[in-house]
């Protein structure tokens, strides 16, 4: 989420503008936020930390501001988009489109301390889990975006992409 926490930009239906982070950490494990929905915690997921643009922020920005705020984690080394992706899905009794784009980072700061988070996020956060390419490829568990598991796992055996790829559309 962010301190925006509109299902969709003002200006009437376009998608939200959102950053998201793909946090490793130096054993290659990455970082991913422990949701749910406010109204009914056994609807559960995991994603990566992100949200929304405030004003006219970059997206670069909006990635290292919401990492800090959900994370606590600030010694961090950006790096480029892996991938875009539009999504559509319901969460605390609206609709949200969103244009996500996802960066790469890297951090040896592995301990976590979200103390900027909103007040939905407060009703919505469970917590954080650093996992594995394995872990998240065995995982039961919904993961967002949900083809996660196998992007990760190309990004560690290949690098990353000369230009972003663009995910196909994922509406829940």
């Amino acid at each position: 989420m962010a301190r925006d926490e509109t299902a969709s930009d003002e200006r009437g239906g376009t998608p939200r503008k959102v950053a998201r982070v793909v946090l490793l950490d130096p054993r290659d494990r990455i970082l991913l936020l422990h949701g749910y929905e406010p109204d009914d915690p056994d609807t559960n997921w995991w994603f990566t930390p992100g949200g929304g643009l405030e004003g006219d922020e970059s997206r670069a920005r909006a990635a290292l501001r919401e990492l800090a705020e959900e994370t606590g984690i600030t010694e961090v080394e950006l790096g480029p988009v892996l991938w875009q992706r539009t999504c559509s899905f319901p969460f605390d009794g609206r609709r949200w489109e969103q244009d996500e784009w996802y960066f790469l980072a890297r951090t040896a700061q592995t301990e976590t301390s979200p103390t900027g988070l909103t007040e939905l996020e407060l009703r919505s956060v469970a917590g954080s889990r650093w996992w594995t390419s394995a872990e998240l490829s065995a995982a039961r568990e919904t993961v967002y975006p949900t083809r996660l598991a196998e992007l990760l796992r190309t990004l560690l055996d290949e690098g990353p992409p000369d230009a972003p790829v663009v995910l196909a559309p994922e509406n829940v």
